[in-house]
């Protein structure tokens, strides 16, 4: 692999990612991709989620293996219990949000 081919896969590989999940219990069976992106495009679905007052948790390591998926791909049931985690965070935020008001 030659100097620059390594240069660019370090920039690509080390770019901000954001996956979105999303959940109707009434129409889905589990929780699903519903954007993902690196660079502009992560940046651009972190701006939207605080513009809405979604809930952002970081985590780096279930990004990299969501950003796996395709979007409206349904979550593999070997990470249920790690994307329940992230929904109970957000359940939790929503609350304390609005007991503040």
């Amino acid at each position: 692999m030659s100097q620059h081919n390594s240069s660019e896969h370090f920039k690509r590989n080390s770019q901000k990612r954001a996956v979105a999940l999303g959940y109707d219990i009434k129409k889905e069976s589990a929780p699903t991709i519903k954007a993902k992106g690196r660079g502009f495009v992560a940046d651009e679905i972190l701006r939207r989620a605080a513009e809405n007052d979604i809930p952002i948790q970081e985590d780096s390591s279930l990004v990299e293996i969501l950003s796996q998926l395709e979007t409206n791909d349904r979550i593999p049931e070997n990470l249920y219990e790690v994307v329940a985690e992230v929904f109970a965070f957000i359940y939790k935020v929503d609350r304390d949000q609005l007991t503040k008001k």
